[in-house]
């Protein structure tokens, strides 16, 4: 199976890492790759060749330029005119300021106390989803929801731990079926593709990650671009 740069992504920032939650960029740093993985994959030609061109670009502010909207964790659209896009060793997709979104990514990680923090998660994801097409774009949405499976987990306050019981603190096992419910039944009908990770990490230890099948996550992956690359043909043909 071909490695994708998405999940290593994902994997990174737990793997022998502490992961800090309230750390925004993080989600950044996964969508990101999106767009790298489609043009790697190259179901699409005209987004491979607009991609090489330079002509598309990664947003480097996940900001239109003279539209209003929310920050999106990765967006990729049309470079604007006159500017110049730049290329990072090893990176087909170039970065640059967009004047339009065609391929919106929105991040969220659920790690620990999903069912309390459930609904925020789902207002930002119907936020942003509106805000993708604000100013008349129509692109393509993808929301990436990691659900944690693991038997425990423990999260950091400053110096803090906070590790669950089982009680009061549930562990993430206990929560994590319902909240991939929730998220499948009120966000799905709103994107274009929906991606649920399903990964164990305790975030105590050695900093231990894994899939909970490895096999299931990179086949959704793989079929999520195709789909996508499929779409993108269509709509900007």
């Amino acid at each position: 199976m071909t490695s994708y740069l998405l999940l290593n992504r994902f994997r990174e920032l737990f793997e022998g890492n502490v992961y800090l939650h309230r750390n925004s960029s993080l989600g950044d740093s996964v969508a990101q790759h999106v767009p790298e993985d489609l043009v790697r994959l190259g179901r699409s030609q005209k987004l491979v060749d607009r991609a090489a061109a330079g002509t598309r670009v990664l947003n480097t502010q996940n900001t239109r330029r003279g539209i209003v909207a929310r920050r999106g964790d990765g967006s990729f659209g049309e470079i604007i005119p006159g500017t110049e896009p730049i290329f990072d060793p090893g990176f087909k997709v170039a970065r640059g300021h967009v004047a339009t979104i065609e391929i919106g990514v929105e991040v969220k990680i659920l790690a620990k106390a999903m069912i309390k923090q459930i609904d925020r998660v789902k207002s930002d994801l119907l936020k942003q989803v509106e805000h993708f097409q604000r100013g008349g774009d129509r692109p393509i949405t993808v929301a990436v929801v990691g659900i944690n499976y693991a038997d425990e987990y423990c999260s950091f306050e400053g110096d803090r731990a906070w590790p669950t019981d089982g009680k009061k603190y549930k562990h993430p096992i206990q929560e994590a079926a319902e909240a991939e419910h929730r998220i499948r039944r009120d966000i799905a009908p709103h994107y274009d593709e929906l991606l649920i990770l399903r990964f164990k990490a305790t975030n105590a230890g050695a900093y231990p990650f894994e899939w909970v099948n490895t096999r299931d996550t990179e086949l959704d992956y793989a079929a999520i671009l195709t789909r996508v690359s499929r779409q993108y043909e269509q709509r900007f043909g």
